[in-house]
């Protein structure tokens, strides 16, 4: 063989051979669209930018996250996420399990009334093998989880008194999520939930058409519901919110293995990153971010363990009946793995 034909003969096979190696990636999107309920300026949002920054990152610009808040994919409906994931009207997410709960209800067990006493209480669920439930109940369901994030303790505000027992929600309106486990939990407690998308409460609530919400204390600060009349907070943590970064299956399936372990990893890093941001100023023992709530004028009340148990008292049965709803064997799984957590 001439040296000129050997050198293109072998130039040939390298080729052929760096095309084995680095699989083709024509299949890959320019753009993958992430669905958030709310923007960078909460928490939530942040974890779902860290996970797409860190993903662009990694992957040298292959695969590059595009963050769509509002649930703006889905005309504002939160609700509707979870269908649009599958449908692949959406391609990635960092979602609630409030608002897929709908649609897995298992993911019901985080709403479960009084449930988790503290963020140990959290963690002995996410990280333990009620996650690996929930993240196979989920594949089975049509997507595919990477990691937890969380949302955090959802409290309860009011523009028109202090609450300290059952009796104090009386007849309020109060916003809550579209789930009917929420129905329940408030109209026990004497409550007038009303239901309404996060774009429709806080116009509600400036007007006065609804006197009250509960959320997590970082969407009080960002969105300064001090400034639309929720004068009053509870702190009775009486449901948290864990978050789940997600992928449509055929998206995932798209993106060659070591992208998928980038992808992966990335939201698992972001997830922990988040957890701390949206636990901040709440984990440490003097509460610095509740000062920070006092200092708008806000009258922030913490619960004595007399008073959290009448609201506990108050919704056994909605978590009794909601405990056969989810599965009995899942939620005696997640009770057992509460009582034995490292406080």
């Amino acid at each position: 063989m001439k040296l000129k034909s050997f050198l293109q003969f072998a130039a040939a096979g390298a080729a052929l051979a760096f095309a084995a190696a680095v699989p083709a990636q024509t299949n890959y999107k320019p753009e993958y669209k992430m669905s958030l309920v709310v923007g960078t300026a909460f928490p939530w949002g942040k974890g779902g930018e860290i996970w797409a920054d860190l993903v662009r990152e990694r992957t040298q610009g292959r695969i590059n996250m595009k963050l769509y808040p509002g649930v703006s994919l889905v005309q504002g409906d939160q609700t509707r996420e979870f269908t649009a994931i599958r449908q692949g009207v959406i391609d990635v997410a960092v979602g609630s399990t409030i608002n897929w709960s709908p649609q897995v209800k298992e993911l019901n067990l985080f709403s479960m009334p009084f449930l988790m006493p503290d963020y140990a209480a959290i963690d002995a669920l996410t990280q333990g093998e009620v996650g690996k439930q929930m993240f196979a109940t989920l594949d089975k369901a049509g997507v595919v989880p990477l990691a937890w994030g969380e949302n955090g303790y959802r409290e309860i505000t009011n523009s028109k008194r202090p609450i300290k027992s059952p009796e104090d929600l009386k007849g309020m309106k109060i916003r809550v999520v579209g789930s009917p486990l929420f129905l329940d939990t408030f109209t026990a407690l004497g409550a007038n939930p009303t239901q309404m998308s996060w774009a429709d409460a806080q116009p509600a609530l400036a007007s006065g058409a609804v006197d009250g919400q509960e959320n997590p204390m970082s969407i009080f600060t960002a969105a300064k519901l001090h400034t639309v009349g929720q004068k009053n907070v509870t702190m009775w943590g009486y449901v948290a919110d864990p978050l789940v970064f997600v992928v449509n299956k055929e998206v995932w399936n798209s993106w060659t293995p070591a992208d998928r372990e980038i992808v992966r990893q990335a939201a698992v890093d972001a997830g922990k990153q988040q957890i701390a941001i949206a636990r901040k100023g709440l984990a440490e023992a003097d509460k610095p971010l509740l000062k920070e709530i006092s200092a708008l004028g806000v009258n922030v009340t913490q619960l004595s363990p007399a008073e959290r148990e009448a609201f506990v008292k108050a919704t056994r049965p909605v978590y009794d009946k909601w405990k056969n709803t989810i599965g009995a064997e899942l939620v005696n799984t997640a009770e057992k793995s509460i009582a034995a957590r490292k406080k």
